[in-house]
């Protein structure tokens, strides 16, 4: 099943993080918490202003994301968690490519 977002509402897969600290303690799955970062699945056209006019969204398919840890709704599509949220909830686009750098550094 495909799944296109209206308006401003943005589709997000969670990222898995780890189940070890850097110690090597393995933190059950029960007391871990619900990663507060994502990667952008779809995102919709876009809300309008008050003029009509379509604003497209800051975001798009394949940017890794920032949010709240309340945002969003869960949805189940195809056996697979996902979250829509609207744009207004996000608070920021991680670089990637930027964390990698300071860590090989």
């Amino acid at each position: 099943m495909k799944f296109r977002p209206l308006h401003d509402r943005v589709v997000i897969k969670r990222v898995e993080e780890d189940t070890k600290t850097k110690g090597g303690i393995i933190i059950p799955e029960n007391a871990q918490e619900k990663p507060m970062q994502g990667d952008v699945i779809a995102a919709g056209p876009g809300a309008r202003d008050k003029l009509g006019k379509i604003v497209p969204p800051g975001v798009k398919a394949g940017d890794r994301v920032l949010f709240g840890k309340w945002s969003g709704t869960e949805v189940k599509i195809d056996d697979t968690e996902y979250l829509i949220m609207n744009e207004a909830d996000i608070m920021g686009i991680v670089d990637v490519a930027a964390g990698s750098k300071k860590a090989a550094a």
